[in-house]
């Protein structure tokens, strides 16, 4: 039951991740910004999204252990 969560959980972090990737890199196309430029826009976002998910479960766990 426990890994089932865990791997939930992990899912559910890419996903988010992926559409912030996605929003962020249609909202820099749309900004007039080139293809290159908007993919590191994008691949920065996905990168943010994935740090905040492993500082907000480091975070939680200090206080479960």
């Amino acid at each position: 039951m426990t890994v089932a969560v865990v791997l939930l959980a992990i899912a559910l972090v890419l996903v988010v991740a992926l559409f912030a990737a996605a929003a962020a890199g249609k909202l820099a196309r749309m900004d007039g910004a080139t293809y290159p430029a908007a993919l590191t826009r994008a691949a920065t976002a996905f990168v943010a999204v994935i740090t905040l998910a492993t500082g907000v479960t480091a975070a939680i766990a200090t206080f479960l252990a």
